[in-house]
Order: C-alpha cells, then structure tokens, then sequence
C-alpha cells in the first residue's frame, strides 16, 4: 500500500445488516466485550456494485502478534486468478515454517536487500493458490524517533504501547507489482486492539485475548497493520444516499477524551467532499493513534502521533487532509512511474481550500509560503513534477506538494470554478479504484472545458524549475481616452506560455489585468481613465514563478534544504556542542558541511549555531548585520536568517545556555518558513517572516 504523508475498500451492508450496525457497533466499543458482528451477507459490493474479490489476487491472512514478546505468526492463502508466472515477496526476517504454490513446495528464495522472493512459474490452471505459514521477530518500537526519522522507516515494530507493521516491510508474503483485494484476521493477547485499511467485519474478545477481522474487496496496493492499547469510540454517519458510514477512533487512554471532537470533524470533511467530489468510496474512516510522530494516510484511515493528535489545529488542517486522501490516492490510485498528483490535488482542495474559505488573505498568504520555500531551493533540487513520487526530504515536499497545488489553482483561474469542479466529478466517478496518471487527469480536464491543455500540463509537469518573469520597462502617455500604459514584460529561457497578472494603480484605485506572455519579452498596451501611477507584477501571487531575490525574504528553510549549506558551530566543546550538532543534523537532515568559526565564509547559504555570546563576537568578527532587533534580549533562544552581503543566505541560532540549545532540537525544524523565531525553552512565542517586496515600477 502506498501511505499518504503527512498525511483502498467500499461495500453496502444490506438487511439486517444495516438495522443492527449501531447497536453492534456501540457494543462493540464497550471493553470487556464478547461480541462478533459481521454482515448479513458474504456477497460484499464495492462502491461500483461490483462483487468483492475482483481483483486478480487475492489475500486471506491470518496473524496472531505478541506486542511484549515482539512475536508474529501468520497463514496465508493466495488466490491468483492469472496465468502468468508471478513473483512472492516476504521479508527477509521471517522464518518460512512451510510454502506451497500450485500444490508442489516452494524452492529456495532468492534474497535481495531485507527481502526474499520466489518465482512462481506459470500455470494456465486457474484460480492458482499459494499457501505460506511463516513467524519471525518484530523490532522494538523505539519512541524517540522524530517525524522524518519515522517517515523514513520501513521496520516492522512493536511494544506494549503500539505496534506498526507498514507493507514496505514485507510484513506478509505478497505478489509483486499487483493489486491485490484481502481479508486480514488479527488476535491479539487482552487489552489489545489491531486494525488495517478496510471493513471491520467481525470483532471479539475475552479474557483469552482479543480478534478482529477486515476486508478490501476493491483492488488495492498492500497492506499496513496497527495494534496498541486502545479505546474505542464510533460515531455513525449517512453519507450521499443515506450510505451509512461507520467513523471511529482508535486512542490510547491518555487522549481518549479528544475521540468526540475528531469523530465530529471526520463527519464534517466527508460532507463537506462527498459535494465537492462524490460519494464516499468507503463503509468507514478510523482515527489512529500512534506512539511515535506518525503522519501517515491510508484508505479508511489515519494513522496520527499521540503528540500530533493533541495539537489544536490538526482537526482543522492535517486532518481533512487526510480524509480527502480517501478519494485522491487510495481512491483514485496515482501512476507513480508517470509522477504523483494525488499530494498536489489534496494540498489544493484542502489544506489550501481551507485558507480560501477562511479569508482571501490566508489563501494568499499560504500561496507567499509556496513561493518563498521554491525560491529557497537551489538549482538541481526544483525538479519536474512529473518525478515526484514521495515526499522523502523538504525540497520534495517543496515540489510535489506545492508547486503541483499552485498548478491546479492556476488551472482554475484558466478554466473556471465550475468547470475545474466538473471535471473533478467526472474524473472520479469514471476512475475509482484505478491506477491513473497526469494524462487522465488532464483528459478529464480537457473533456469538461473543450480545450486542449497539453501545452499547459507539459510545461508545469516536465520542466524543472519555474519561469523567471520581470517587468522590464513600463511607461505612460496621455490618449483621447485618458491614458495609455506601455509594459514590456521579459521572462528568462526556457519560454512558458504563461497568463501573467499586473495591477495598475491610478489616483482613483487599482486596475487588474491578466497579460499572454508567450515569447521572452512582449509588449502590452493598457487604456486607463484615470492618471496611472505605477504598474506591480503579480500583486496577488497567482503565478507560479521563481521570485527575484528582491522579492524573497530570506528563510530558514533556505539552509535547511540546500545542499551547498555549510554549518558553523561556535561550541568548541562539552554539552553545548554536542547540542549544536545534533541541531544542525536535524535542521539539514544530511552530513554536515563544517566551516571553522575562524575562516571566511564562501558564497553559499550558511548556519551559524552558538550561544549567545559566541554569536555576537562572530558577527562582529566578520562584519556581519548584527542580530536583529526582533530578536533581541527576548527568550531563551532565537534563530533568524539574513541576506548577507554577497548576495548568501546566513541563518543564525543564538541560545542561552547548552540546555536553551538542546531545547531547540525538536521544535526548530518545524519552523523553515520562518525569517526568525524565538524560543523560550521548547515553546515558540515569537516568529514571523521578513516583507516580500513587490515588483513595482513607478510611472513618469
């Protein structure tokens, strides 16, 4: 299964099943419970009407997990309803007690990094079924782990506290490069409760322990598994049609309390996109909580950090996100050999949906933060679009989040509202459950708007970069009418074809115009009634583009994300050093590039980390501004970033004492768009980022 960063399965219960569901359900949330529930009928409908299994593969597993003995033991039984020779992959941890495909033993495995693998020869007798009885050992769950680090992991854990078996593990045997629907049965010793991606269809326990079984009848991409020791709440909602949808939460005790306010938003972003998009795909969503700072999406689910879930905003932002990734990306299933557009689209109608419906500001203020963070990346790292498969590192996330988010509203400002949501409808209800790419998305596009939109797609998706756009000369004159205005607007190779917003201020207000820049410069010319004061480039953000270095503050991103960042650390020794290393390890994510504190720096983006005293006598030394008076004498602990005076980017982190410093290691990274913050302990009380500067020429 392909997990949604932070940030498959859909039938109708019918009957009896639909009348006794709340009643059921409530029983089953209440602990100690002996209940088993299931539905009425074994004939499960996705949410096209199809019969359950169609998929070609087909998983039954069955697994019993120790958490405090880090156990697994599990059966499987695939059924292959193809004919050709397929590919069994489990990993490389697990004992295989006993393996058959086609009724003869499997051979030997062939072992590639943490993975085995079997070929399994072609059978034209069919359906085939591949049979694997395995157990093995689970890592310990390790808590201290940050987002990135979790991010990034693909280790089966487990503890007392939570266990996390994400597919990449190779966690149960599986058939390479196919979609697969399953049905999956856990047990779990007393006090435990487990869940995957799908429809809770029978669910138990007693003082023996605990079991539960789900199924995915729609074709999907792999299978992750969470257990931990949760409480339960539900809510039942009716969804397009009067579709009962089951919504749950899965807390540990500590945020048990927190379970009414989710299950209530859940319920308010499935109305909200079942009229936006379209019918919800699936029979439920659960809330997840995790140990360790999870952020991960996946279909019928969340998958959120206890710390995460505590946050105030996430019920307003993370959250819907990851509810609407039910229908881009474990809906509708990206191509990722063609690009990811799943992230862009989420980011788009909600993340970024959520600033438009809370002010025209916010939603321009959000489109400033995409625009700083692309300016703060350096060449090589602004890659195409159409390569971003996962967000693994900031620059990614810059790209594939971003950038593909500010296309999709510049393709609304093209193509309309009504248009732009027509399509979207359209695209869904034709392509459930299937593997799409960038092409389909823009055939749908096209189909709804009558318009040929290849050159627009190939452009934003195929490119690297962005354009650079200015304008090069600008000038009035009087007409019979009033005045003309004369902009002359450049744009560096390679060419875009790109609807360029200007606003001429006159003495009587402000004129919008949108300009068709296809060459490297054109002309344009503008009638005004009144006198013309000066022309501004862009004045709302609506175009992608590189900002000049006049109109991007320096942020700390800046040297979070680039490569060529060099990293000076002003302890020379004992706990205030070893603090500013960790630092800088976390702020950049890669090895460190160590300049001495006594050398020049070279003409590359650069971190200074010190205490306070450190910090000043540096800049001093080098001539460098001092530290800036928003910062000055306030907390225990500041950061800020700078435009040297070659032209460089200088971040500075200034603490107190090595305690200050060390205080900074988890919270600072979380803060890259920020042209300053300042901490007292952990706690951010202070932040902001440096004014934009407009491209504005004044008109004589």
């Amino acid at each position: 299964m392909r997990r949604t960063d932070w940030l498959r399965l859909s039938d109708v219960w019918r009957g009896v099943a639909r009348i006794l569901l709340p009643l059921l359900v409530a029983l089953a949330a209440s602990a100690p419970f002996a209940v088993t529930f299931a539905a009425a009928t074994d004939a499960a409908t996705d949410a096209s009407g199809a019969a359950a299994d169609t998929a070609d593969i087909n998983y039954d597993i069955s697994v019993r997990i120790d958490p405090v003995a880090r156990t697994i033991e599990g059966r499987t039984v695939i059924t292959a309803k193809t004919p050709e020779e397929l590919t069994l992959v489990l990993g490389r941890r697990f004992e295989v007690m006993q393996a058959r495909a086609d009724g003869a033993p499997l051979g030997p495995a062939a072992v590639t990094g943490k993975m085995r693998t079997w070929r399994i020869p072609a059978n034209k007798q069919i359906p085939r079924r591949i049979e694997v009885h395995w157990r093995g050992e689970l890592s310990a769950l390790d808590t201290a782990l940050d987002h990135p680090q979790t991010l990034g992991a693909n280790e089966p854990v487990s503890s007392a506290a939570g266990t996390f078996l994400p597919d990449s593990s190779g966690w149960y045997p599986y058939i390479a490069d196919k979609l697969a629907s399953y049905r999956v049965s856990i047990d779990l010793p007393a006090g435990q409760r487990g869940i995957v991606p799908g429809r809770l269809v029978e669910e138990s326990e007693s003082a023996e322990g605990y079991h539960a079984r789900f199924e995915f009848p729609s074709p999907t991409g792999g299978i992750d598994l969470m257990a931990g020791p949760y409480t339960v709440e539900t809510l039942m909602m009716r969804g397009a049609g009067g579709k009962p949808i089951q919504l749950r939460t899965y807390f540990h005790p500590q945020i048990a309390e927190l379970a009414p306010g989710y299950l209530e938003a859940v319920k308010g972003y499935i109305d909200l996109y079942e009229s936006w998009i379209g019918e919800y795909p699936f029979t439920e969503f659960s809330v997840v909580s995790s140990p360790t700072p999870t952020g991960f999406g996946m279909p019928t689910l969340t998958y959120l950090g206890i710390e995460v879930l505590r946050l105030p905003f996430i019920r307003a932002t993370s959250l819907g996100h990851e509810v609407l990734h039910n229908w881009w990306g474990n809906g509708v299933y990206p191509d990722y050999a063609q690009g990811n557009w799943s992230e862009g689209l989420t980011t788009f109608m909600a993340d970024y949906a959520y600033k438009e419906r809370e002010s025209p500001e916010a939603a321009r203020e959000m489109r400033r933060g995409w625009l700083r963070d692309f300016a703060a990346l350096a060449p090589g790292q602004d890659a195409p679009l159409s390569t971003f498969t996962s967000r693994t590192h900031g620059a990614s996330q810059i790209v594939g989040y971003n950038k593909a988010a500010m296309m999709f509203s510049m393709l609304r400002d093209l193509l309309g509202r009504e248009t732009f949501d027509r399509a979207l409808r359209t695209f869904w209800r034709e392509q459930r459950f299937r593997i799409t790419s960038w092409a389909d998305l823009r055939q749908a596009f096209e189909a709804a708007s009558g318009r040929d939109l290849r050159g627009f797609f190939d452009q934003w998706l195929t490119r690297p970069g962005a354009p650079v756009v200015r304008i090069a000369e600008a000038t009035r004159a009087k007409s019979d009418s009033g005045y003309r205005v004369t902009v002359a607007l450049e744009q560096a190779a390679p060419v875009y074809r790109l609807r360029v917003p200007v606003a001429i201020r006159t003495g009587e207000g402000e004129e919008f115009h949108t300009l068709d820049l296809e060459s490297g410069r054109e002309t344009f010319t503008l009638e005004t009634r009144a006198l013309p004061l000066e022309v501004t480039l862009d004045p709302d953000l609506r175009l992608f583009r590189r900002l000049t270095p006049d109109e991007a503050p320096p942020i700390l991103r800046q040297v979070m994300v680039d490569r060529t960042t060099v990293t000076v650390l002003l302890p020379e020794s004992g706990e205030a050093r070893a603090a500013a290393e960790t630092l800088a390890g976390k702020l950049q994510n890669r090895a460190l590039k160590l300049v001495s504190a006594a050398d020049s720096l070279p003409v590359a983006p650069a971190l200074v980390i010190g205490l306070h005293e450190q910090v000043d006598a540096w800049l001093a030394r080098h001539q460098l501004p001092e530290r800036p008076e928003v910062a000055r004498g306030k907390g225990s602990a500041q950061a800020w970033s700078v435009r040297r005076p070659d032209g460089g980017t200088l971040a500075v982190v200034s603490a107190r004492d090595a305690a200050s410093l060390a205080a900074l290691i988890r919270p600072l990274p979380h803060y890259g768009r920020q042209s300053y913050v300042v901490f007292d302990g952990a706690k951010a009380i202070e932040r902001g980022a440096w004014p934009t500067r407009a491209q504005v020429v004044k008109l004589e």
